[in-house]
């Protein structure tokens, strides 16, 4: 398998030039320029159109969908990390934008659509038209997160055949199990399929992450959703899983579903799982195809660097390609640096214990020793609902401990989750570095809950507003950090403000997420095969691993005129358009063909391809901006 990262000399020497030269940030799109990867602009065979400057707030628009019928996209406003309301900008609340894109040089909004109070949507925005006896027109789709006390979870479904004026056509529909809460749980990301007499949806159950996380609605009446199917798909179909490998974080991501052949076929993001394939053409009874494995040692980690690595997983999204001879698959990971020691120092439990990078948060070799190192303190768990974090001034004698070097370090557990005595919300770790950053902490060990997964453990991901330095360790280090007796029940660990033992981390460099490039010929044991890598040259040189934006690749949209062609939203990198070459079905490679990246930098989310008059147009989501809209090359 070979990999390539090409980019035009032309591209490169506007790119090294941009870098060497700092250029004025205009209003709402990422202020300072020294956090983010400068560019020429367009390049190849992308070509800039024209742009809707959505927000003056950074970090607020999430996903893009384009109705695929007329001339309109809606942009997700998924709100501040730290749950509060935009309207100090002059932003409203979470919701949808709806852009008119008649003009593709000059779109302009003309609505909105707010969700409910501290409900958000993110990843799970789709417009697609619906034909059942119960409903005929456009329909948008929406996921719901929980972001505060009043959250609600599901899946909300709007009529849009009219965008000027939207129906709410039913809002916050799910799985209830957990009805302790209030409401239906979380949805990460939901995606609509029509077969015709009726139509379904299925969405991603943050809640039951890891077991029963595939949840599938019968939507033919789109007012009385109903639930259908849950799937534990690593339960279901054994051995998808490389345990081998250590790549046992398990949960559904993000998913698509197209008619192939005659068949409906589900394709699943499984994160450590891979990208897994389901036949639905019975939604209520699913069947495995096959599903992907991820390459050891690392194919771009061991061209880059030279090291022989695990790959870390991270399966995000996926498309197939419009002749279905191929997928594209997006392996998101926001940690360039994994935290590969963790050891506790001082005590009777001192020795080494497994503990993973956290998403978002800064990496060790941000401090000027490369190393997080000092006395920690127990803070609970950290949420903006949870018991306060003491400051460090508050513990006695705590500062005076510290030896030259050491970073005052607070520990804070996963959750809450199923405590009884903190019926609050739990919430994303950079809500919990939040809060720990405004009461004056240095660092953050974050903690695994009991329940969750141990080895190796999981804290979360995303959610960061602050440079905090993080790092993730199992609960069984968190109950010998304080000297507390190993317990997975509860009640549970030290009293908040208990000091611990030292502890010491550091972390090696292991890249940003990248692309794969899959055949969709399953083999004889239900496999597809990997015959490309792809990844932006900055992704894997630790000189771009700080002060860079985030140089992960986050989503894809094939073209759906040229099957050789796919289009990705690389956050920091810009948007990139590759072609599939190959000489034989099985002998292909990703080959970058162009891309965008504005002299100021960008921060693109989301990725969607449309058709206007034969010719394929791309529309792209700016975390800072808003709608970006470009036309492909020949």
């Amino acid at each position: 398998m070979r990999t390539r990262r090409l980019f035009t000399a032309l591209a490169v020497a506007s790119l090294t030039a941009a870098m060497a030269a700092p250029v004025a940030a205009h209003p709402g799109q990422h202020g300072p320029t020294e956090g983010h990867l400068l560019g020429p602009g367009a390049w190849g065979d992308l070509q800039l159109l024209g742009k809707a400057d959505l927000t003056n707030t950074d970090d607020l628009i999430a996903d893009v969908a384009v109705d695929p019928r007329t001339t309109y996209a809606y942009l997700a406003n998924w709100g501040k990390a730290t749950c509060d309301t935009n309207r100090e900008n002059g932003d409203p609340d979470a919701g949808a934008y709806i852009v008119d894109m008649t003009d593709l040089a000059n779109p302009k909004q003309i609505g909105f659509i707010p969700h409910s109070q501290d409900s958000r949507p993110g990843e799970g925005m789709q417009a697609l038209q619906i034909d059942t006896k119960f409903f005929n027109g456009t329909m948008l789709v929406m996921n719901n997160e929980q972001c505060g006390k009043n959250g609600r979870g599901g899946v909300s479904l709007y009529d849009v055949s009219n965008p000027s004026k939207p129906v709410k056509l039913s809002e916050h529909f799910g799985d209830r199990a957990n009805l302790a809460r209030g409401d239906s749980n979380d949805t990460h990301s939901a995606f609509a399929w029509d077969v015709g007499s009726k139509a379904y949806v299925v969405m991603a159950d943050n809640f039951e992450s890891g077991g029963t996380d595939v949840d599938i609605l019968d939507i033919t009446n789109p007012k009385r959703p109903r639930l259908i199917r849950e799937i534990d798909v690593d339960a279901e179909y054994p051995n998808l899983v490389q345990t081998n490998l250590g790549l046992t974080e398990v949960n559904l991501h993000d998913m698509v579903v197209k008619n192939i052949g005659g068949h409906w076929v589900m394709l699943l993001s499984y994160w450590d799982g891979g990208y897994v394939q389901l036949n639905v053409d019975d939604p209520a009874n699913p069947t495995l195809i096959g599903d992907t494995d991820f390459n050891h040692p690392d194919p771009q980690l061991l061209e880059s660097t030279g090291e022989a690595r695990t790959a870390e997983g991270n399966g995000h999204q996926a498309e197939f390609t419009a002749d279905n001879q191929y997928f594209i698959g997006t392996d998101e990971d926001f940690a360039p640096y994994g935290a590969t020691n963790f050891a506790i120092t001082s005590g009777a439990n001192a020795g080494s214990y497994l503990s993973v990078p956290v998403p978002g948060s800064t990496p060790i070799v941000a401090l000027a020793d490369d190393k997080l190192n000092g006395p920690v303190v127990y803070g609970g768990y950290g949420c903006p609902d949870s018991a306060p974090i003491p400051t460090p001034a508050s513990i006695p004698g705590y500062e005076a401990s510290l030896q030259a070097g050491e970073e005052k370090i607070v520990a804070l557990q996963r959750g809450p989750t199923g405590d009884p005595s903190a019926p609050e919300p739990a919430c994303f770790p950079g809500d919990k570095a939040h809060q720990a950053a405004l009461a004056g902490w240095d660092a953050v060990v974050f903690v695994q809950r009991h329940g969750g997964t141990e080895n190796p453990p999981f804290c979360g991901s995303g959610g960061f507003v602050d440079a905090v330095v993080g790092v993730c360790t199992n609960h069984t280090a968190y109950h010998n950090m304080f000297g507390t007796p190993v317990s997975f029940t509860y009640p549970d660990g030290p009293a908040i403000g208990t000091v611990g033992e030292r502890i010491e981390a550091t972390a090696a460099f292991d890249g940003w997420g990248y692309v794969h490039l899959f055949s969709n010929q399953v083999d004889a044991n239900k496999k597809f095969a990997e015959l490309d890598t792809f990844v932006i040259p900055e992704a894997m040189d630790p000189a771009y691993a700080v002060g860079f934006g985030d140089l992960s690749v986050h989503e894809v949209a094939t073209d759906p005129n040229d099957p050789t062609r796919a289009y990705l939203s690389y956050y920091a990198g810009g948007m990139r358009s590759l072609r599939i070459q190959c000489s034989s079905p099985n002998n292909c490679e990703l080959v970058e063909s162009g891309g965008y990246l504005a002299p100021s930098g960008n921060d693109f989310w989301g990725v969607e391809t449309f058709t206007r008059n034969g010719k394929t147009y791309v529309a792209g989501s700016d975390r800072d901006d808003g709608l970006y809209l470009f036309a492909t090359g020949p």
